[in-house]
């Protein structure tokens, strides 16, 4: 698998401002940088998350608990989510939520707002007939250079001796639920005394929003891949919740409408961002979270696929026993009146 260039990269000797902005295009500012080390959320509490309105999830079947970070089975039956800020977690780890809510969504960002009124998800995985199109080497190179004759930075494509590009590509990061990265300390347990086995599981991780209006420029090759490009944002972030938690889109401006498209893992963000040319109108890139509703099975490791078969197992078991359970006293009901009543 190709790696992401993530090293930072020297400034080339030209004028302008745009030095600078390729100088820091794969730079961190420490003031906004998570993980050991950083200012924790000041939402996060030792007390419990205030101001969530918990609500039974019913978006979709399968998701990734905000807490815990593990996958939730069930929809509803087994998750809850805040009707505020969306944040998800199994029932069994709500008591241990110590993020406050981030607020109703929108308050505050009306510019935010209004491009979510504006925004339409079109549920069209397959990409336009013009990001269909097959370059040859000749046709590469030429929009290569009419690329780089059009921005007004010098986040320049290159073209190497393989035939294969390099380029910078901005993506923007939209995303409404809370993030993890290693805890900085330990997370307090409801009840004073030793913390139980749920408080100890989640002790390594912190939840805090990300900022809104984060952007992040990355160093790409012609055939890095948009699962790749996810991996690479979540370690600079050193975020550890699972990439399959996010999903990379492509965004679009038409007719005063905006227009998202999921990124299939195998699509190639660079090469989309030549045949779009540099403008951010007609393409550029989001992360958001990958509210789907469907999990694509075949992207799980065998250990994971087993591991969850064991649990389906143990809730299938679980809820015939209670089935059972509930079927012998009504059984034994209806016996005891029928018991106490004689014959005519």
């Amino acid at each position: 698998m190709e790696l992401i260039e993530l090293r930072e990269l020297q400034p080339e000797p030209r004028p302008g401002r745009g030095r600078l902005e390729r100088a820091n295009a794969l730079r961190i500012s420490p003031a906004r940088r998570p993980g050991p080390g950083a200012h924790p959320d000041p939402r996060l509490t030792a007390a419990p998350g205030a101001g969530h309105r918990f609500e039974p999830r019913r978006r979709g079947l399968h998701t990734w608990c905000d807490l815990c970070g593990d996958f939730v089975w069930g929809g509803g039956r087994k998750s809850l989510q805040c009707r505020h800020c969306s944040f998800t977690c199994h029932y069994r780890c709500r008591a241990l939520v110590r993020l406050d809510c981030s607020g109703p969504l929108g308050t505050g960002d009306e510019d935010d707002g209004t491009e979510q009124a504006l925004e339409k998800d079109t549920n069209v995985d397959e990409p336009s007939e013009w990001e269909k199109a097959e370059l040859d080497q000749a046709q590469v190179e030429q929009r290569i250079k009419v690329y780089n004759s059009q921005i007004n930075s010098n986040l320049f494509m290159s073209l190497n001796k393989d035939g294969s590009y390099t380029g910078f590509i901005k993506v923007q990061l939209k995303l409404v639920r809370p993030v993890s990265v290693p805890a900085t300390k330990r997370v307090p347990s409801l009840q004073a005394g030793r913390p139980g086995p749920r408080a100890q599981a989640v002790k390594r991780r912190t939840s805090f929003y990300l900022p809104k209006g984060t952007v992040k420029h990355l160093h790409i090759l012609s055939h890095t891949r948009a699962s790749e490009v996810i991996d690479a944002l979540l370690r600079k972030f050193t975020v550890v919740d699972n990439p399959r938690k996010f999903a990379l889109f492509e965004r679009s401006e038409k007719d005063e409408q905006v227009y998202l498209r999921k990124l299939a893992d195998e699509e190639q963000p660079l090469r989309l961002r030549l045949l779009a040319g540099p403008s951010e109108k007609v393409l550029s890139f989001v992360l958001k979270e990958n509210e789907t509703g469907e999990v694509n099975w075949d992207a799980f490791t065998l250990p994971e696929l087993h591991n969850f078969l064991r649990i389906l197992q143990r809730e299938e078991e679980e809820h015939v026993r209670r089935l059972r359970h509930r079927y012998a006293r009504c059984r034994q009901k209806m016996q005891e009146a029928l018991a106490t009543r004689t014959p005519g």
